[in-house]
């Protein structure tokens, strides 16, 4: 029997509905709820498979492996005001950034949204970005410093992981946790020499890094991003960078790198690396996702690729289906071990239309470095396809792999034991 939409809606599956998409009193989330319509219309899962889903979910220890914690909506006002006072770019770009991450924290209204989100996801951590796209350690430190503050401020509700059996501990505890990334390598930029230029790498792990980019989209001094038509690989000095990062016990990512510079850090790199958030070419050619040659140099090291949530990086129609296609390519191909979700996208509060709409429309301004993407590397995919892919909607993510036939056990890995097992892996032991 396949449950249709008006059926669960109204029928005696509100128990494990309300488990999940959390409301507050009188006022259901309404943006939650569509999304999760979204993606029931499409999986049209049997009641057998929703109920035992929604229950493995629950009891599942759930660790995105590249993602955003839910984002709040700006303050229109204090955006308005910023701008009226003539805010250079720069200022006005740190003040949207710094409110939506933080004014969970200074807002009841946006901590409400946050809390929602989290409940409604089922996850226990997020392999937080926590960095900037750069390799400036001041740039790199101030998505830092606004977790650090979040996860100090409201430890109670969402706490910073250290180490993987932080992570552990939240599930038990029904609390959740960031465990934390960097979208770049921290470097001196003096060029005196490639012990100086990595000390950071170091400085960065006690702040509480767990994960690097090696490179965005572009070139660096690392090797070619994935948005780089020269495809020209790893550096001698990323090579270094490497062994640094396996020292320390930092996982290399190669998510944004070039597709030789990812299959060259994988055989340079003695620990396990991740693609934290990518995607299989074999099932949709995009420059974020990764050849078989590359999964398999990847799988090789005991690590793993995770799955995103990009409509355009998934093809076939970029919704909860395509997403689990990818999933089924790596299962299939090279083994349920490998592979895992980072979901590269983030809920957003609905109090965000009402306050975009108080800040004035700014002047055109050019494209930032890191937004260098080839024409179309970004197109969108179906509203729907898009809308089933929602952060909210993890539970019907394990709801679609109980229909693919997948066990309980090998569901649990690729929800968050893949992710973790590579964590405990990286992470020196006397640490």
């Amino acid at each position: 029997m396949t449950l249709k939409r008006r059926t669960f809606i109204g029928g005696s599956l509100g128990a494990p509905l309300s488990a999940v998409a959390v409301q507050t009193p009188g006022n259901p989330n309404t943006t939650i709820r569509r999304a999760w319509d979204a993606a029931l219309e499409i999986l049209k899962p049997s009641r057998r498979d929703l109920e035992h889903g929604l229950e493995l979910h629950r009891n599942s220890l759930v660790f995105d492996s590249y993602g955003f914690a839910p984002r709040a909506a700006l303050d229109g006002d204090a955006v308005r005001a910023a701008m009226e006072a003539g805010a250079s770019d720069i200022e006005l770009q740190d003040l949207r950034e710094d409110m939506s991450m933080t004014r969970c924290v200074t807002s009841a209204a946006e901590r409400a949204e946050f809390q929602q989100a989290w409940e409604a996801s089922g996850v226990t951590c997020i392999f937080q970005n926590c960095g900037e796209e750069s390799q400036d350690p001041l740039v790199l430190l101030k998505r830092l410093a606004r977790f650090t503050y979040v996860t100090d401020m409201m430890r109670e509700f969402v706490y910073k992981a250290v180490v993987p059996d932080d992570i552990v501990a939240a599930k038990k505890q029904n609390r959740r946790c960031l465990y934390f990334s960097a979208n770049g390598v921290p470097l001196t930029q003096a060029w005196m020499s490639v012990e100086d230029e990595l000390r950071y790498v170091r400085l960065f792990f006690q702040l509480g890094i767990r994960m690097m980019h090696l490179t965005y989209n572009r070139r660096n001094m690392l090797g070619d991003g994935c948005a780089e038509p020269a495809n020209a690989g790893l550096s001698d000095f990323g090579r270094a960078a490497i062994a640094e990062m396996n020292r320390v016990g930092i996982i290399v990512d190669v998510a944004h790198s070039g597709w030789q510079t990812s299959l060259e850090a994988a055989r340079a790199s003695k620990a396990p690396i991740v693609a934290s958030h990518s995607g299989c070419a074999a099932v949709n050619q995009h420059i974020r996702c990764k050849p078989d040659e590359v999964i398999r140099a990847i799988a090789d090291t005991g690590g793993l690729i995770g799955i995103c949530c990009i409509p355009r990086f998934l093809g076939r129609g970029g919704d909860i289906a395509a997403l689990l296609d990818h999933i089924d390519h790596v299962a299939k191909r090279f083994g349920t071990d490998y592979v895992a979700i980072g979901t590269d996208t983030a809920y957003t509060s609905r109090n965000a239309e009402a306050e975009n709409k108080k800040i004035p429309r700014g002047p055109r301004t050019r494209a930032r470095f890191a937004a260098l993407w080839p024409p179309d590397a970004l197109a969108g995919g179906s509203s729907a396809g898009a809308l089933s892919l929602a952060w909210t909607n993890w539970p019907l993510i394990t709801v679609g792999l109980v229909q693919r036939g997948y066990s309980d056990t090998d569901i649990q890995k690729i929800l968050g034991g893949n992710m973790l097992r590579v964590a405990r892996a990286v992470l020196p032991k006397s640490e």
